[in-house]
């Protein structure tokens, strides 16, 4: 079946707000680009038949009003050929040692020494990290990762948790930094099969499980010392006896997902949960994380 791509150019001044809608709706088929050199962004979807996309733009644009949305462009694409569509708008980036590349610049793509790289290949599912929610997680991650004492001796940071893995951006982004005990659940079969592709992409299918679980059945029985939380605040709120339980003594609890908004709630509800835990914050644009660390 061929397939059908909406573009929609909104305010770039706006995107978040864009984006805040869609992902607190759990508003499904689209996504946001951005071009940040450029000042403009879109908001995307690829949907099977021009009848399909056309009913749910009608739904969406309902939802975002006072944006000054553009005119709708419309265009049918082959089947498979979509994802050619996407290579305009998705960059290298890196923190630290880590860098996040599309597989299409595989060829081209030179790792300086003593660096890691993450293949990514959009798609529909995987996404390129460029969303503030999982930048801040990763700069976390890769902090942690730092100051990490070698493999095999006491008090290491080995054991990584990623919880609501998605399409396993964060889990294989721990392994190849080199944290040796690494794994990734997701209350969506769809999810953890796009996980396991995107760790086959990478070189490390078989190397980083990825499971069907929710936050007390995923999180049952396990301690991490790094325990990753992308979601969304009031899940993060909901859960939060589950997740401060499964951090092992010295371990790091990273949540995000969080608007800068709610960072204050969120920060107090799990300060009450988790007396005598060191906690911080930072904010990146519009959303914030909120960062627990759990005395040895």
């Amino acid at each position: 079946m061929d397939l059908c791509e909406i573009k929609v150019e909104i305010p770039a001044g706006r995107a978040d707000e864009a984006d805040n809608v869609m992902l607190e709706l759990g508003i499904e088929g689209w996504s946001l680009l951005e071009d940040a050199i450029a000042q403009r962004a879109w908001v995307v979807g690829i949907f099977p038949g021009e009848t399909e996309a056309k009913n749910r733009w009608s739904e969406l644009s309902g939802l975002l009003p006072g944006l000054a949305l553009g005119e709708p462009v419309w265009r049918m694409l082959a089947d498979g050929d979509w994802r050619d569509s996407y290579k305009a708008h998705f960059k290298a980036w890196r923190f630290g040692r880590l860098h996040w590349v599309p597989v299409w610049e595989r060829a081209s793509f030179r790792l300086p020494a003593g660096d890691e790289v993450l293949w990514l290949d959009p798609g529909m599912a995987f996404g390129t990290g460029n969303h503030e929610t999982t930048r801040l997680c990763v700069e976390r991650l890769t902090e942690l990762e730092a100051r990490q004492a070698p493999a095999g001796s006491t008090g290491g940071r080995r054991r990584v948790i990623d919880a609501g893995c998605g399409s396993g951006i964060l889990a294989l982004s721990a392994a190849k930094l080199g944290f040796e005990e690494v794994v990734g659940f997701d209350n969506d079969p769809e999810a953890v099969k796009v996980s396991e592709e995107n760790a086959e992409l990478n070189g490390l299918a078989g190397k980083v499980p990825f499971y069907v679980g929710d936050l007390v059945t995923g999180l049952a029985g396990k301690s991490a010392d790094i325990l990753l939380a992308n979601i969304l605040a009031n899940i993060l709120i909901q859960f939060a006896p589950q997740l401060v339980a499964a951090v092992a003594p010295g371990g790091t609890l990273v949540l995000s997902g969080i608007l800068a908004v709610e960072s204050a709630q969120v920060r107090s509800v799990f300060a009450a949960m988790a007396p005598g835990w060191v906690v911080e914050s930072r904010i990146l644009g519009e959303w914030s994380d909120v960062v627990l660390t759990r005395p040895n």
